[in-house]
């Protein structure tokens, strides 16, 4: 699974990280950002940031 983020349409709000620490990060600049891809245990949790998202810039494909 390759996870990504539309950043210019994050607002900050921190639920990935929250959910999926493994994978996501809030930069600098206060907006999420991937820093490590997902692996085999963490899957279903980077899918529930994906699906959690309240402005719906996360995606997971595989």
């Amino acid at each position: 699974m390759k996870v990504t983020i539309d950043r210019s349409g994050c607002i900050g709000c921190g639920l990935c990280q929250q959910i999926c620490p493994e994978v996501f990060l809030t930069s600098e600049d206060g907006k999420a950002q991937v820093y490590a891809q997902p692996q085999k245990e963490n899957l279903a949790a980077a899918k529930e940031a994906e699906e959690s998202c309240p402005v719906s810039v996360i995606r997971a494909e595989e």
